[in-house]
């Protein structure tokens, strides 16, 4: 399934039962507006096809990645920085935060990360995307 990866798109995992996380790919949705962005859930097959390639071990699911085919991959803070920057506008400014290292950019995103279901809840399974959405996900 790999292969079968859009080579020009960035792909982003997230946690698919975590409602903060999927309100934050609600959000990433609506701001991409020159269509960048595709998207699948770490639980899912694929999701976990894509950790085993990259070499991302933890299965802890409390991190958001950003893969970005033939490049790179990012997690926790600075995937999130580098997914708001791509929003365009004063949205680029986000960028400042990249000269904090990263386990102090960490600290806030971890701690966010250990409470989101009691603070925002889950569901019991993974979300199916809208017809209208449906190809933004893989």
């Amino acid at each position: 399934m790999i292969d079968q990866l859009p080579k020009n798109k960035k792909i982003i995992l997230f946690d698919g039962v975590c409602n903060l996380c999927n309100n934050s790919i609600n959000y990433v949705i609506d701001k991409d507006k020159q269509d960048i962005f595709r998207f699948v859930s770490l639980q899912s097959d694929l999701g976990q096809e894509i950790q085993q390639y990259i070499g991302y071990r933890d299965t802890s699911l409390n991190t958001i990645i950003l893969y970005v085919p033939g490049e790179a991959y990012y997690t926790k803070s600075t995937a999130a920085i580098k997914i708001i920057k791509e929003f365009g506008g004063l949205w680029k400014g986000i960028n400042l935060f990249l000269i904090l290292p990263e386990n102090i950019r960490n600290i806030a995103y971890n701690y966010v990360a250990k409470n989101r279901y009691k603070w925002y809840g889950k569901e019991e399974s993974c979300r199916i995307p809208t017809p209208e959405l449906k190809s933004k996900f893989l």
